[in-house]
């Protein structure tokens, strides 16, 4: 069968077989569930999904490589969607969806925010990723990848590195390794106006990370109440961004909600 050629503007890299995809499959265990799958491509990780006995709806922006997938599969467990999945309304998908993904590098951390935004609504996350950005996800406070990312993704889901791909396991093989992410959202997940007010501290604690974070807050709110805030949750008051776990962001987001 004639593939379509590879666009280099969508940053299409298919996985070369479905072999590669086990750490993922392993961690989703899909096994009659239905599993959203962004970015089909050629259909190496759909053909995995399948093979694992779940019920796949594949979002695929390149109309010509939705059509191929479609044919070469031909699976009464898939559906294929010719879309955008920066525009899927995740928040309104069924409860108890699964989701996989060899996510383009260029919009995957957009793609995982909006993900996480679904919440409780989703089970379970597997996506692989440049390696750089895998490494931030799942970050510990003190490490040189450690930033807004690592945070605000265990504000909402438990993360892990699943396993590392190298750059040969792709068509074209791109300039960077990638891995996969398996994440679980949180029950205990913060939402509403306490996720919008932490969203806007971390942002702000990382935003210069060679300051100090009473510095580096005290360019939004009043010096006096950063001081105050920070002294109140024990943190020191030479302490940087990088060195703090969630719940010391989460306990300053809660007293400088208000000023």
């Amino acid at each position: 069968m004639e593939r379509p050629r590879l666009k280099k503007g969508l940053g299409q890299h298919h996985l070369r077989h479905p072999g590669l995809c086990r750490p993922l499959i392993d961690f989703l265990s899909p096994a009659g569930d239905r599993v959203v799958e962004v970015g089909p491509g050629g259909g190496v990780l759909t053909e995995a999904l399948l093979a694992a006995d779940a019920r796949v709806t594949a979002w695929e922006l390149d109309l010509a490589w939705a059509f191929t997938v479609a044919r070469r599969l031909n699976s009464p467990d898939l559906k294929i969607v010719v879309g955008d999945a920066l525009e899927v309304p995740w928040e309104l998908l069924p409860d108890g969806i699964k989701i996989a993904g060899n996510l383009p590098y260029n919009v995957a951390t957009h793609l995982l925010d909006a993900m996480l935004e679904a919440g409780g609504r989703l089970r379970r996350l597997g996506v692989l990723v440049q390696l750089e950005v895998a490494e931030r996800i799942v970050a510990e406070p003190g490490s040189k990848a450690y930033g807004a990312l690592s945070v605000l993704t265990r504000a909402r889901a438990e993360a892990r590195l699943l396993g590392r791909v190298r750059a040969g396991s792709f068509v074209p093989p791109p300039k960077v390794e990638s891995a996969f992410v398996g994440l679980t959202p949180r029950a205990d997940r913060l939402t509403g106006e306490c996720w919008i007010e932490l969203r806007r501290l971390v942002h702000a604690a990382f935003g210069q990370r060679r300051k100090t974070l009473r510095n580096a807050l005290s360019a939004r709110w009043p010096r006096d109440e950063v001081a105050d805030a920070i002294a109140t949750v024990g943190v020191e008051a030479d302490a940087r961004a990088e060195q703090l776990p969630l719940e010391v962001f989460v306990s300053l987001s809660d007293r400088l909600r208000s000023v």
